[in-house]
């Protein structure tokens, strides 16, 4: 694990290079604080920072070999394998590092190597024989890249704070991407949030030759036509399978020269992960979990259960509302976009712990939900169809009760108003984004604080509308469930839950997260399932919870879905730790970023008062404008106030 930048810019002295890569790899040092190197050509350049996890003697990056140069950031799980195969057809090696099975493994198979590597992982290859770079992102969108198209050169990172060491890029908003954040969760990539820097997508790979760049797909959740290629074997059977193939992703996980750790949040998911990698071991797993001291989010018991039962090493940290609103700012440093939720900070404190107990690596239970319709939004989504099939009946709206007992506000509601707030409508089963649609109303309520220059610049743009214009045409032929998996898959999943509240989070420490669950074997695996054996009625993961029950105490294994969560608003309200609060959503400040209605944030304001705002919306709109202006004070202006200085 690893960051890295370079560029491919004729006009580029190599001396020069090597001194601006130093810079942009001095940005994010947080990612490698373990060793760093440049390699500058004529015209091309590769910088790198590295955590030294595998082969720590000789793993030292950029990495050569012959007229091939590789700045690489993440891990090839499989890498023992692609080796002994490598090894077989007479390739010879000189490290034990996964990075050199890359270069050896890109030498015989030109960019078809992506579809062999069993990883997470962004890296830039300079082929100095084709004269091209070769950049490449992980299937699902575990590690970052990002990029800049220039007049003078193409440059690229780990992260944008690197980019924001080439000479001219400026940090400026993208407000389409602020559109989509206050839609969406976060931008669509390309979209990265700064006007001007994109991000490479999951999945995908670039080629700069000829001044001339490249982007092309090599992977893409896919699921059977509807009732057609499901998986016909046994329940039992499929069981079996979905434990030995997340127990092999354990395993090859667990692979490191380092100690490996994992989190346990104290839910379903992170309870298998931790147990399986007990298998794998040979001494005490060291576990971490975060607690609150909110009630309402808290899971501390059974974080010690489990801890207890699987005879870990647990380190625990209970995290303050004060806690939150101090590390915020650096949290917005650090997601380098603004957020609806304060969810990552939480994980920042927590990443923090793991790397004052001297460990680098942690496995998560981190695309479960995904993969296995965990989340209450594929429940919800049953039962709204369900509902909108006798849209007159007042007993089928009441299930949304059952969905959300840990909303006292819900139980409380009528038949009909269940029904209007959860869009129960007669276009509902033709809607390509319908399981995501009350989320989506829910969060975009929050737009109506954008001020009236940004409502203009907006005009006419639909971030819904924008999310499902780049739907494959086989979305279609897909079963409802299906659809929403891969929603929240293709897009929450890379955009925001392992970017924001993942890689960014983790990285600040210098630590590395690993996820079994999104392991590509077993995400093709779960993809086949029949929707029933995932979502058994409003049972979520039902093959999980069957593959595994052996494994963990029965109130872990029969537990429901809560959502992980952290208290948004209340923490800045009357924080002696949140003094920048008043300064950045203060009119004058608001004015000048031109984003937000300075009245309309006063009265938001005060509401909060010394308590916070209630409900989803008010919620959202305070942390997604809060972090909007940490977010400029943090680029926009401090980039502005140090041009100003040098001059």
């Amino acid at each position: 694990m690893c960051g890295f930048a370079g560029y491919s810019a004729t006009g580029l002295a190599p001396e020069m290079g090597q001194v601006l890569l130093r810079a942009m790899t001095e940005s994010i040092a947080h990612r490698g604080p373990d060793a760093s190197g440049v390699w500058a050509g004529p015209g091309v350049g590769l910088g790198h920072r590295r955590l030294s996890i595998v082969g720590l003697e000789d793993g030292q990056q950029p990495m050569g070999l012959d007229d091939l140069v590789l700045a690489y950031n993440g891990e090839i799980f499989n890498f023992v394998e692609l080796r002994a195969e490598l090894e077989a057809k007479g390739r010879k090696f000189r490290t034990g590092s996964d990075t050199e099975v890359i270069l050896h493994l890109y030498r015989e198979l030109g960019t078809a190597a992506l579809d062999k590597l069993n990883g997470d992982f962004a890296f830039a290859l300079w082929d100095g024989g084709r004269k091209r770079l070769f950049l490449a992102r992980d299937r699902v969108g575990v590690r970052p890249l990002f990029y800049t198209e220039r007049p003078d050169g193409f440059y690229f990172a780990s992260e944008i704070k690197a980019l924001l060491e080439v000479p001219g890029v400026e940090a400026e908003l993208d407000p389409f991407a602020l559109d989509e954040i206050f839609t969406l969760w976060a931008p669509l990539a390309p979209r990265s949030g700064f006007k001007g820097i994109a991000e490479l997508p999951p999945g995908h790979f670039m080629l700069v030759e000829n001044g001339h760049c490249r982007i092309e797909r090599y992977w893409d959740f896919d699921f059977p036509d509807l009732a057609d290629g499901y998986d016909s074997r046994s329940e039992a059977v499929l069981a079996e399978d979905v434990l030995a193939l997340l127990d092999d992703a354990t395993r090859i996980r667990m692979r490191a020269d380092v100690p490996v750790g994992a989190y346990l949040s104290g839910g379903l998911d992170s309870s298998i992960t931790a147990a399986l990698a007990t298998r794998h071991t040979p001494h005490r797993l060291a576990t971490f979990s975060v607690g609150f001291e909110s009630a309402e989010h808290d899971e501390t018991a059974y974080q010690a259960l489990m801890a207890e039962a699987l005879g870990t090493d647990h380190v625990a940290v209970t995290c303050r509302n004060a806690d939150i609103a101090s590390v915020f700012p650096q949290v917005i440093a650090h997601t380098e976009r603004p957020i609806v939720r304060t969810a990552p900070a939480p994980l920042f404190l927590l990443s923090g712990l793991v790397r004052d107990n001297a460990i680098k690596v942690v496995l998560t239970g981190e695309g479960a939900d995904e993969v296995f319709a965990g989340y209450d939004l594929f429940k919800e989504d049953k039962v709204r169809r369900f509902a909108a099939r006798q849209p007159g009946s007042a007993r089928r709206p009441l299930l949304f009760k059952r969905l959300y007992p840990y909303l006292p506000n819900l139980q409380n509601q009528s038949a009909d108003y269940l029904t209007a707030f959860f869009g129960v409508t007669p276009d509902l089963l033709s809607d390509p984004l319908a399981s995501h649609r009350p989320r989506f109303r829910s969060t975009s309520a929050a737009k109506l604080f954008f001020s009236g220059d940004l409502r203009s610049t907006l005009a006419g743009y639909d971030a819904a509308a924008a999310l499902a214009d780049t739907l494959p045409a086989r979305f279609a032929r897909w079963h409802p469930q299906h659809q929403a998996q891969y929603l929240e898959s293709r897009f929450l999943l890379p955009g925001y839950i392992l970017s924001s509240q993942g890689d960014r989070m983790a990285m600040a420490h210098g630590v590395e997260g690993r996820f079994p669950f999104l392991d590509h074997r077993l995400m093709a695996l779960a993809a086949r399932l029949p929707p029933r054996l995932t979502l058994k009625g409003l049972v979520e993961k039902h093959i999980l919870r069957q593959a595994t029950r052996h494994l963990l105490p029965e109130s872990i294994g029969s537990r429901t879905k809560q959502p992980y969560r952290a208290p948004d608003s209340q923490v800045f309200a009357a924080s002696a730790e949140a003094s920048y609060v008043g300064e950045v959503l203060a009119p004058d400040a608001i004015a000048e970023t031109g984003l937000f209605n300075p009245q309309a944030v006063s009265r938001l304001v005060a509401k909060a008062g010394v308590t916070g705002v209630e409900g989803f919306r008010d919620n959202t709109a305070y942390v997604g404008i809060l972090s909007t202006q940490l977010w400029h004070r943090t680029f926009a202006r401090s980039r502005r106030t140090a041009t100003i200085a040098a001059e």
